[in-house]
């Protein structure tokens, strides 16, 4: 089975977060959410989430994605998180995806995954000043190689549905599309 870790950290954005585990989970996707400790998870509007495991228990574990929540401070936090840059560091270079959406596309440039890469990302999260490797884009998201980045809570459905056809294929995005009424 297709296995996708979701790291949730405090001040994590809820709809990105919530919006990726139940999207993905509808596809028959096994998603593994993981808090960076064991305290359940304040998110950014103050929604509580708790994490099935921790980071510490599955960071030695292989996953077919990584996939990263935004919001603030919940992307800083994943990025001051050393365990969190050696597993996408480890995921990059076996050839597995990587995602993120809203600030965290800064958590995978600054564990040197977007270099030569394009990416979007919310505005003025990814700073190329910073990082003059990573060519910006405003689409909603954006593929480079296995490395997926969004914009922010506003595409974070469109964002999950990515995910799946990446994953699981078209047909299965389709299905799982096609039942949440999304206006064409």
């Amino acid at each position: 089975m297709t296995r996708v870790l979701v790291p949730l950290a405090q001040g994590c954005e809820e709809l990105e977060a919530v919006t990726i585990i139940d999207l993905l989970r509808r596809a028959g996707i096994e998603v593994i959410t993981a808090g960076l400790d064991a305290a359940p998870v304040q998110a950014s509007r103050g929604t509580v989430l708790v994490p099935e495991t921790t980071l510490d228990a599955v960071v030695g574990e292989d996953f077919d994605m990584v996939a990263l929540p935004g919001g603030l401070p919940g992307a800083t936090n994943l990025n001051a998180d050393e365990r969190l840059h050696r597993l996408l560091a480890r995921h990059a270079e076996q050839g597995r995806w990587c995602a993120a959406v809203c600030a965290a596309p800064l958590v995978l440039a600054d564990a040197g995954l977007l270099e030569g890469r394009t990416a979007t990302s919310f505005p003025g999260a990814l700073d190329t000043d910073k990082h003059p490797g990573i060519r910006l884009s405003e689409e909603p998201v954006v593929t480079d190689g296995k490395v997926v980045t969004s914009r922010g809570p506003g595409t974070a459905m469109d964002f999950a549905l990515h995910l799946i056809e990446l994953l699981a294929g078209r047909a299965e995005r389709d299905t799982v599309e096609s039942k949440l009424m999304r206006p064409h």
